[in-house]
């Protein structure tokens, strides 16, 4: 196996259904634009809520990491 090297950035998901969609939402937004992703950890899980108390939407902050080419 040769050596790598890979950056890891941090993104925060949001849903309005769930944390596992918000995460999701991240990595697929990600995706977009970054090739070679490796891992997605999820580091924390929040809801934003409205003045009622009621949960506006389920975030899920990540630590994405992918290979990183250098030159």
């Amino acid at each position: 196996m040769s050596d790598s090297v890979y950056k890891v950035i941090e993104l925060v998901g949001t849903s309005s259904d769930s944390w596992e969609r918000a995460a999701a939402n991240a990595v697929e937004q990600a995706a977009k634009s970054l090739r070679d992703l490796r891992v997605a950890e999820v580091v924390k899980l929040d809801m934003q809520l409205d003045a009622k108390g009621k949960v506006e939407a389920y975030r899920a902050k990540l630590s994405v990491s992918f290979k990183f080419e250098g030159s």
